[in-house]
C-alpha cells in the first residue's frame, strides 16, 4: 500500500529542508534507538513532559521510559492516569497543558513541510496549537505525502481505519476524526520550539 512506504532519499531531502524552511528544527535517523537518543538529549533534568496517545513513541521505546521512571522528567502522564479522583484527574489534564515538553506523531507530513495531526476527542491539540512551549514529532518517513490533498486521504482511508481497530482492541471503542489540525507553520513570536525527529523506518500508522 502507497501510505505504507518509506519515501525515497529525495523526498526526505525535500522535506527536510521544507520543514528546517519554516523554522522546525528536523533530524533524520534510521532507527529507534536513535530517535529516542535524540530525545534525551532535547529534553533537560526537570522539564515536565506530557505525550499524546502514539504508537509510534511507543515503538521507539518513549512510552516505556516514561512509564519505567528511568529519566529525570516530571512526567505528568503519569500523575493524571494514578490520580483516581475524577475532579482531580480533570485538574491536573488542565494544568498538564502547561508542559515544558510535547511529544508526539502526525498522521501525514507533506512534502512542503506542513503536517496534519487528526484526534477524536481533540485533548492533545492545545500542546501543539500553543499551550506547551517546546513540541517533539517523531515521524516514520512513509508517513511522508506529496500535497495536503494526499495527507488527508492517508488520514481518512488508511491511518483511520487501522487507528479504530488499534483502540477498539485496547479499549473497546473506537475513534474518529472529529478534529483535524493543519500545522503551516509556527509565529516565530511567540519563540516556540518545534522539533521533528524523521525517522527512515515505517512507525505507527
Amino acid at each position: 500500500m502507497k501510505f505504507n512506504k518509506l519515501a525515497n532519499h529525495e523526498t526526505i531531502v525535500k522535506t527536510k529542508t521544507a520543514l528546517i524552511a519554516k523554522g522546525i528544527e528536523t533530524v533524520l535517523v534510521d532507527d529507534e534507538i536513535s530517535a529516542l537518543e535524540k530525545i534525551n538529549t532535547w529534553i533537560p533534568k526537570g522539564a515536565s513532559v506530557m505525550n499524546g496517545s502514539s504508537v509510534t513513541l511507543e515503538q521507539i521505546g518513549f512510552v516505556e521510559l516514561l512509564k519505567s521512571g528511568n529519566h529525570q522528567w516530571d512526567n505528568l502522564h503519569a500523575a493524571i492516569v494514578s490520580e483516581k479522583d475524577p475532579v482531580k484527574q480533570s485538574q491536573l489534564r488542565k494544568q498538564a497543558l502547561l508542559s515544558d515538553y510535547y511529544l508526539g506523531s502526525v498522521h501525514a507530513l507533506v512534502e512542503n513541510g506542513e503536517f496534519i495531526i487528526a484526534s477524536n476527542t481533540g485533548s492533545q491539540l492545545p500542546h501543539v496549537v500553543y499551550s506547551s512551549p517546546n513540541l517533539i514529532f517523531v515521524v516514520g518517513t512513509q508517513k511522508i505525502v506529496p500535497d495536503l490533498t494526499e495527507a488527508m486521504k492517508r488520514l481518512e482511508e488508511y491511518v483511520v481505519p487501522l487507528e479504530d481497530q488499534h483502540m477498539k482492541k485496547l479499549y473497546g471503542v473506537g475513534t474518529k476524526p472529529n478534529k483535524v489540525l493543519i500545522f503551516k507553520g509556527e509565529s516565530a513570536y511567540l519563540g516556540r520550539k518545534v522539533r521533528m525527529i524523521l525517522v527512515n523506518k515505517t512507525l505507527g500508522f
